[in-house]
């Protein structure tokens, strides 16, 4: 059960991990197939809800790229793509798909004009739209992108295929030079430099591509001296999503990046956690409750939220604080579902 399953610390892991999360900076049971796989618990309504929502103008017309461009004190400034949502849904083309292991791919899609920006910020995702030859009404989905806001010309995605995911299996079977409908910016967490003194990212499956937003932009700015630590539950070593670039981030500022990894098949002599994240885990690496100006963060499928802080109520409350984070002590304020 998820609830009761060992983790099995390594050596260095279990001397080190409480050190690093106590130092302040100044300023769904069964196998983790089930528990790391699946899409977040809000996906499937967050699209729903930004389209219905008040605030958002469905299916506006696209604003005039040359009223952009001749905004005053606009001139030089990249055109943003995307633009509140106000724009409608706009076709895409797919340029190129990477494939990251066995159900897994990247999908990098090109904008009409190569010096063009996606307009997103820090946290916010998009909603991605699809319609069928035999489908009644259109699939919607919500994609947190993982390329660079400030990359020209293109949008990359990390998408996982679900076996009878309506989007899912059709982004996989799209080819370059087809087009895929999207929509936003979603906004979720508002970053800002220096926001909180350490934040923890605790993630499962493609439940890290919001956390790889929060830690590009930390890593990314000088100025922003948050310490991060990441927690990453998958099945198995091939499912460690963006991987490279959160050690590279580690690897260049040491003092300020720490990432945790826990496998529920892990490879012979694995060095980091064996079976599934857990209160005690949890314990040794994030910044406690009493540590000033923390946030924990928390992106994953159902069972994942369910241990670890209990359910969104809908994609816009955050709905009750349970499992192992009220458990060891952590209050409402202090954590953030995306």
């Amino acid at each position: 059960m998820f609830a009761t399953r060992a983790f099995r610390p390594a050596t260095q892991l279990s001397r080190h991990a409480r050190r690093w999360a106590s130092e302040s900076t100044q300023s769904a049971a069964g196998s983790n197939a089930l528990l790391y796989g699946g899409a977040g618990a809000g996906a499937l309504g967050l699209g729903a809800w930004y389209l219905n929502s008040g605030a958002q103008k469905a299916d506006a017309a696209p604003s005039s790229k040359e009223e952009e461009k001749n905004i005053p004190g606009k001139a030089d400034a990249p055109l943003k793509v995307f633009q509140g949502g106000d724009q409608g849904f706009i076709p895409l083309v797919l340029d190129k798909v990477e494939e990251l292991n066995k159900n897994t791919k990247q999908f990098r899609f090109k904008f009409d004009e190569q010096d063009a920006v996606s307009g997103l910020t820090i946290a916010s995702a998009l909603v991605t739209k699809y319609k069928g030859p035999n489908d009644e009404k259109p699939t919607i989905r919500p994609y947190t992108p993982v390329s660079d806001e400030d990359s020209t010309g293109y949008l990359d995605f990390i998408i996982k295929r679900y076996p009878n995911g309506p989007m899912s299996e059709h982004v996989h079977d799209m080819k370059p030079g087809d087009k895929l409908e999207m929509k936003g910016p979603i906004p979720k967490y508002p970053w800002q430099a220096n926001k909180h003194n350490h934040i923890a990212l605790i993630a499962g499956g493609t439940g890290i591509t919001p956390m790889w937003q929060l830690a590009r932009a930390i890593a990314k700015n000088p100025d922003d001296k948050t310490k991060v630590t990441l927690v990453f539950g998958n099945v198995t070593e091939d499912d460690i999503l963006l991987r490279k670039q959160f050690e590279e981030i580690a690897k260049e500022k040491p003092d300020q990046f720490r990432n945790f990894y826990v496998l529920d098949n892990p490879p012979e002599g694995w060095k980091q956690g064996k079976g599934f994240i857990t209160k005690d885990l949890l314990k040794e690496t994030i910044p406690g409750p009493k540590e000033e100006n923390i946030k924990v963060f928390v992106c994953g499928p159902p069972g994942l939220y369910k241990a670890i802080s209990g359910a969104k109520k809908s994609p816009a409350e955050q709905g009750e604080l349970t499992g192992y984070l009220s458990e060891l002590g952590y209050d409402q304020s202090q954590v953030y579902k995306f």
